[in-house]
């Protein structure tokens, strides 16, 4: 699970940041899944490491523009390369009908099936290996956040010691390392637990863009590896975060530390923040630091690999 961030500005790029899209890469399924797509995410794309050709899905969180605006020019791209099977796209109402509307103006067809899905608070997608949660957050639209919980997986199987034991290989392999219990026609009894090493605990990722401080946000973020969480205003910016509804950097780190989670990126800066102003992102960055030292400042394209779980005995 590789987090590549495409763009970490709010409201308008700069220079040097591009509006709201993270991508995450699950290289083994040679699938990319993008949250948010804000204005030139596909040119952000194209800067980096990432192929459009394995975007398979879309979260987005709101119908702000810098959250949607490039999304339409994407999917659009997308289509034209004709190397694109199909991609779900999941987000508040009204997204549907925003799509619709840009088809039918733009007079664009796509080669390729698009499945609009309206989310609202629960699981948005569950398969084998993933599951993703959405919920309400507080903002001045209706804004969603996003729990990705990577599935556990059982520990590796000592295929040695079950053949040493004059186990046959086959189906009895595949009851035992799902932690069955398997009984052999000489009436020996085993169990799972004896053949396989610890699980390993699925990764999870909390994403958390428009809101102000929430027990929503918390309750996404509980326990996970990261959170990718909006820090648009410095503390000190408290009252004008209320007024807009959107986070200081204090409560960014408060909903990672109520949460117990292992690391906090914060994103969706405001252009406020300049090097040569008199508060920069460095400030955010200390005042964030001080409630929750697991903090770092996202730009645009940081990846981040997220680590595997230390396992835990079955």
């Amino acid at each position: 699970m590789q987090i590549t961030f495409l763009g970490t500005s709010s409201g308008v790029p700069t220079r040097s940041r591009n509006v709201s899209s993270v991508a995450l890469r699950l290289a083994q399924r040679a699938e990319i899944w993008l949250f948010d797509c804000g204005e030139g995410t596909q040119h952000q794309l194209m800067r980096s490491d990432l192929k459009s050709s394995q975007i398979r899905r879309i979260f987005i969180t709101h119908m702000h523009g810098d959250h949607i605006f490039g999304l339409m020019g994407l999917l659009a791209s997308c289509g034209l390369a004709g190397n694109t099977e199909r991609i779900d796209i999941y987000g508040p109402p009204g997204l549907e009908d925003y799509l619709q509307a840009c088809r039918r103006y733009s007079q664009t067809h796509f080669s390729y099936p698009i499945q609009v899905h309206t989310v609202q608070s629960g699981t948005v997608f569950k398969d084998q290996d993933y599951s993703v949660i959405c919920a309400p957050l507080k903002h001045r639209v209706p804004a969603f956040g996003y729990r990705i919980q990577e599935c556990d997986r059982p520990g590796r199987f000592d295929t040695l010691k079950a053949a040493q034991l004059g186990i046959p290989a086959g189906p009895l392999y595949g009851q035992l390392k799902r932690g069955e219990k398997v009984t052999l026609p000489d009436g020996r009894i085993f169990t799972g637990k004896e053949f396989c090493g610890p699980a390993e605990i699925g990764r999870k990722i909390a994403y958390c863009t428009d809101t102000i401080y929430c027990k929503e946000a918390v309750e996404l973020s509980m326990n996970a590896d990261v959170v990718i969480h909006e820090s648009t205003f410095a503390h000190q910016e408290a009252e004008l975060a209320y007024q807009r509804l959107h986070s200081t950097s204090t409560m960014a780190a408060q909903v990672a530390q109520s949460a117990g989670a292992k690391k906090l990126f914060l994103t969706h800066f405001s252009p406020r923040y300049a090097p040569n102003n008199a508060t920069t992102l460095q400030d955010l960055l200390l005042e964030a630091s001080a409630i929750f030292p697991h903090t770092e400042l996202a730009h645009d394209f940081l990846n981040y690999q997220v680590p595997r779980r230390k396992s835990l005995e079955l």
